[in-house]
């Protein structure tokens, strides 16, 4: 006879039955999922964020704004779903659909990109 994998009680019905119940399904593959979870959680709250802020300091389809502005509201620029290159060589930096293009003295383009919008 087996054994539920979470409490250890004898399960009966089928052979191929790990589980006595959904909640000892839910506890096991919870706390199985919860250290290799745990970063990739922490990565998409933060390009979330990130996100956020860019949608909050762009309002409509472009402006400029400092570094220290976005730093202040929590900014990680050390995390971006993509890069794009212009043909003029700038590099653009995206967010989900915002990006941002360091120009000079620390001041950034914040731009919306509308071909993700349908």
């Amino acid at each position: 006879m087996k054994n539920c994998l979470e409490c250890g009680k004898p399960l009966m019905g089928r052979v191929d039955k790990k589980f006595c119940l959904d909640m000892c399904r839910n506890s096991y593959n919870n706390r199985l999922n919860s250290d290799s979870y745990n970063i990739v959680r922490t990565m998409n709250n933060q390009l979330r964020k990130n996100r956020r802020i860019l949608q909050d300091v762009c309002p409509e389809d472009k402006i400029k704004t400092t570094k220290s502005l976005l730093l202040g509201k929590g900014f990680d620029f050390n995390l971006i779903t993509s890069i794009r290159p212009t043909l003029k060589g700038n590099i653009y930096h995206f967010v989900y659909d915002y990006g941002y293009l360091e120009l000079e003295n620390d001041i950034y383009l914040i731009v919306k990109d509308k071909r993700l919008d349908k």
